[in-house]
């Protein structure tokens, strides 16, 4: 480059004299070279092109969703990816009940999900088997989180080893729906916290009207509602010291109660009912008026909302004493992601951010797991169901999902005694005592493994 200057010229590092150029005086002047100058990091800046980064890309599996919230997802994916705009996120919803087997696929395929939706009661064992992220030290360096922001409890279930593998999302738990409308029109007075399991057979047969295909109560028959049912009637999986009681006698007087409502009382839809052995019928029977009271979670309470009938719950009667499930949906990170960091920011931001925990509300999707007691307030004022205290109510009767002393085998144990459920279910000749018995011996060989 060449530029005037007092008579000088500037040009490749060199310094000459104008005149020695025969441009200036006749005096010869000796040039002085001067240093040579490195580029700085701004020059070399401005003059190479900025190299654009590609969006990262997450791919997140979760179910919560499934059936009646993934516009709400969707929503709150973009609210996410509008914040952070150098990251992209792939969402698949999947139902309950294919989606353990479809993770559980990928996961062994190598092909995982970087973030997926895990309830606390599978979460112990995919911990135990190190298919998780160890969060603790990507945590230990976000100067801007606070453990505090969640219920303490809720956050501390997804320690495993006293390492933090994942955040809670939401807690939820089951309650008893009830179609206000049909109890009515049937003059039967509505659900009360103190009822038992004789106050809804007696109004279950009150409320029944084949002819009309309206069912008086339903609960469906699986793992799930087993160990629930079996509690409300003062039994359990596990003994006090870990020893298997699936065929207590407790247990079975429980599924009894589960089958006689359909094959003796005929106040619930036949066990090989088809229609209602597909996902979500019960849901969607109630929706239609079809059912007068149902045994159905709290995340529900958006796909109700705009039933064409009054609806409101109560606390699940129970033989000997009350019980209520108690969920807790949590979001972790695959042990294989190559985005850490990134799944990091999506998990704190899909649990926590004040954006997702008002459309939670906003949408009725089971209950933000944040300790702000002003959320729960605008919480209680989101209606149907005008008796939504309900939900805290039952926690008072809670009972956690029976994990006992083979929480890396939850699987198992659900499939061994989930498998007996069905035969009893589906086979005339099949009893709960036969079932409860086979159920037993598997659980036994589990522990025993």
């Amino acid at each position: 480059m060449v530029t005037k200057k007092t008579g000088w010229v500037v040009a490749l590092g060199v310094v000459v004299s104008l005149a020695a150029t025969g441009c200036g005086a006749d005096t010869k002047k000796e040039a002085t070279p001067t240093p040579k100058q490195e580029p700085t990091a701004a020059a070399t800046a401005a003059a190479t092109p900025e190299t654009k980064k590609e969006p990262v890309t997450l791919k997140f599996m979760q179910y919560t969703a499934s059936g009646s919230q993934e516009q709400t997802l969707g929503d709150m994916v973009k609210a996410f990816e509008s914040a952070n705009p150098d990251v992209k996120v792939k969402v698949d919803i999947v139902d309950y009940n294919n989606y353990y087997t479809k993770l559980n696929t990928q996961l062994a395929s190598g092909d995982a999900p970087d973030v997926f939706e895990v309830g606390y009661e599978n979460f112990v064992s995919y911990a135990a088997k190190n298919t998780l992220k160890d969060l603790t030290p990507i945590i230990a360096k976000d100067t801007t989180f606070k453990p505090e922001i969640y219920k303490g409890l809720a956050y501390d279930s997804f320690k495993y080893s006293g390492k933090q593998y994942g955040v809670v999302e939401s807690f939820s738990d089951v309650v008893l729906f009830y179609n206000k409308d049909l109890f009515d029109k049937k003059q039967v007075e509505y659900p009360k916290a103190d009822w038992t399991w004789k106050q809804e057979l007696e109004a279950a047969q009150k409320l029944t009207d084949a002819k009309s295909g309206v069912w008086g109560t339903y609960s469906p028959i699986q793992f799930y509602e087993f160990y629930k049912t079996i509690a409300q009637n003062g039994g359990g999986i596990w003994s006090a010291d870990g020893k298997p009681t699936v065929n207590s006698k407790e247990n079975i007087e429980a599924l009894n109660w589960m089958l006689d409502k359909a094959k003796k009382y005929k106040v619930s839809p036949a066990l090989n009912d088809d229609t209602f052995n597909q996902p979500d019928a019960d849901l969607n029977a109630f929706k239609a008026g079809k059912i007068a009271m149902l045994r159905g979670g709290i995340w529900n309470f958006g796909r109700f909302a705009d039933a064409p009938f009054k609806w409101d719950i109560a606390l699940e009667p129970g033989n000997t004493k009350k019980a209520h499930h108690f969920f807790a949906d949590g979001l972790v990170v695959s042990d294989k992601t190559k985005n850490a960091d990134a799944a990091w920011k999506f998990i704190k931001f899909m649990s926590s951010d004040p954006s997702v925990v008002s459309k939670r509300i906003e949408k009725g999707w089971s209950v933000p797991a944040v300790s702000d007691e002003k959320v729960m307030d605008a919480y209680f004022k989101q209606t149907p169901p005008a008796s939504k205290k309900i939900v805290l109510d039952a926690l008072n009767s809670l009972v956690l999902t029976p994990v006992g002393p083979i929480p890396d085998k939850w699987n198992d144990l659900t499939k061994a005694i989930g498998d007996e459920l069905d035969k009893a279910k589906l086979k005339s000749d099949y009893t709960a005592e036969k079932a409860l018995n086979e159920a037993q011996a598997k659980v036994e060989k589990l522990v025993t493994k």
